[in-house]
């Protein structure tokens, strides 16, 4: 998307890489625990390990790549440790801060990042029994986190900077089933959240009676669609429609 992007342009918190994140241009920069964000090794390996390589006079390609992938390792470590140990805030996230203390804390730090992936842990909406209340809380958990978010933002100057798209990758069907619960379904919201955001809805609301197979919801827009507005229309860049396989227009939603 971004061909001469900077190192740490792509940021994944978490314990373990996503696939939301691959890519064939940009490596992720993916950790879990800013403070421990770093390369473990015995005493006389760590100078090896540590050493910033110049990897420009080396004439191997694959002894190259693997000296700047390297390199990059140990600048992108210094910064999220460097900027997390610098961290503090009043901002209450609630119960559950889906880690965007981590995304301020970074963004604070001037970090070169333009794209942060973030997730539920522990694949907490994956609910199928006695769902009222277990999702009213998760969703409450949620807009709670995302609230403290655009607060922390608007603390430390950048809530003009900062546009954030909440999504899930399933949907709910419509009738209840026998466990009190609902089960995966196809059609879902999603919500782009920030202060340069215009506020609303965009898109027709899905009907509830005209269902498709299998008691799905029949989607009304498609999600490439917002994907392709926030890529053009906050992101600026162009190529959406090659990146996305298919040209699927945009909401005006940005100021």
């Amino acid at each position: 998307m971004a061909p001469a992007a900077p190192d740490n342009y792509l940021v994944n918190i978490a314990a373990r890489q996503s696939l939301a994140v691959r890519s064939e241009r940009h490596v992720p920069v993916v950790f879990d625990q800013p403070e421990r964000f770093m390369r473990e090794a015995f005493h006389e390996e760590k100078e090896a390990l540590t050493t910033d390589h110049n990897a420009g006079q080396v004439d191997n390609p694959s002894r190259r790549f693997l000296l700047e992938i390297a390199n990059s390792a140990n600048v992108a470590s210094e910064l999220v440790r460097a900027a997390w140990s610098n961290y503090q805030s009043p901002i209450d996230y609630g119960i559950n801060d889906l880690d965007l203390p981590k995304v301020v804390s970074l963004i604070d730090a001037d970090m070169p990042t333009r794209l942060y992936y973030v997730s539920y842990r522990n694949n907490a909406f994956d609910t199928h029994v006695f769902q009222n209340n277990l999702h009213r809380r998760l969703l409450t958990y949620t807009s709670d986190a995302v609230s403290a978010f655009m607060q922390d933002l608007q603390r430390i100057g950048r809530a003009d900077d900062v546009v954030m798209m909440v999504f899930s990758e399933f949907g709910r069907r419509v009738p209840e089933n026998v466990s009190l619960g609902t089960d995966h379904g196809a059609a879902n919201n999603m919500f782009v959240v920030g202060k340069p955001v215009k506020g609303g809805h965009y898109g027709d609301i899905p009907s509830l009676t005209k269902l498709t197979e299998g008691d799905n919801l029949e989607h009304t827009t498609d999600f490439r669609r917002v994907y392709q507005t926030v890529i053009e229309g906050w992101l600026q860049q162009q190529g959406a429609a090659r990146l996305l396989n298919g040209n699927f227009g945009s909401f005006d939603i940005f100021s």
